[in-house]
């Protein structure tokens, strides 16, 4: 557990690089389950194993990050690394798969004595699948052939804050703590103030570390928000945090107008979309 902000962003992303990454109790109990299915039928595939992938951030991330490292260490077989999680499955294997992740860390064991974190951290995650859910609902509207990744794009975007409540749970909170107690603080501030650095710049140093896929590291990164795929993961973001305590937030008719204007439909339309894709 880190008690202490590191002093730079080298720091933090040295720290992380190696840093074990937890998967939720229910992740690791359903992989668990198909591994004895496999051991026993030999009949589970990709699209089986990528449910319970897909729905943990955390391991999502653990999983494209341990394929685009052994993709970097052989780079005589001309394969990028794979952009979703199915293609991750194929690309590393059922069996491989099985055996890399037979002991899986698990983020209520990390924080057994941090309840408050555990806590925070789940808020971090469901909040992810909202943004998930919006992504994919404005690129589907959009007829992006990359709907997948921009989904997953809004899935790990603020895999840092979930990494921070993992490891640094007394940081994290206070963050929480801070921005609770002042709804004007600005994130970037309070995080450069107790970091020394802001997550968006250790997201992207990390998936750089980690040689994530550059159209997921592009999609995600918010300093280029004028490209539509960009903008659609920032729009799903922004609703999620706007409508975490409900549908009242101040912020709204900004972010519905802002989507409005990305998908071309009036914000009528756009305000009926994002309630019925919340739904």
């Amino acid at each position: 557990m880190l008690a202490h902000a590191l002093h730079d962003l080298a720091a933090w992303t040295t720290w992380f690089r190696v840093a074990p990454i937890p998967v939720q109790a229910r992740t690791a109990e359903e992989i668990a389950l198909l591994a004895q299915a496999e051991d026993l039928r030999g009949d589970v595939d990709a699209h089986q194993l990528s449910e319970p992938v897909d729905a943990d951030p955390l391991m999502a991330l653990k999983l494209l990050a341990a394929v685009a490292q052994a993709q970097r260490r052989a780079p005589g077989e001309g394969r990028g690394a794979p952009e979703t999680v199915t293609a991750a499955l194929v690309m590393m294997g059922i069996g491989p798969f099985f055996r890399s992740f037979a002991e899986l860390p698990t983020v209520e064991q990390q924080l057994a004595g941090h309840p408050e974190a555990l806590a925070g951290l789940q808020r971090v995650v469901d909040r992810a699948h909202r943004a998930a859910n919006f992504a994919i609902g404005f690129a589907v509207h959009r007829m992006d052939e990359d709907a997948a990744v921009v989904r997953l794009a809004a899935l790990l975007h603020d895999f840092a804050e979930m990494l921070l409540y993992c490891h640094a749970p007394t940081l994290a909170l206070e963050i929480e703590r801070r921005q609770r107690a002042d709804p004007t603080l600005r994130s970037a501030a309070v995080q450069q103030e107790l970091l020394n650095i802001e997550l968006p710049a250790l997201q992207q140093a990390l998936m750089r570390a980690w040689a994530l896929p550059e159209l997921l590291v592009r999609i995600a990164d918010d300093k280029q928000a004028r490209h539509p795929q960009v903008r659609s993961v920032e729009l799903a973001i922004r609703l999620a945090r706007h409508t975490q305590a409900g549908w009242d937030n101040a912020a709204l008719p900004d972010d519905i107008a802002d989507v409005a204007q990305l998908l071309n439909l009036s914000v009528p339309a756009a305000e009926a979309l994002v309630r019925d894709i919340d739904s």
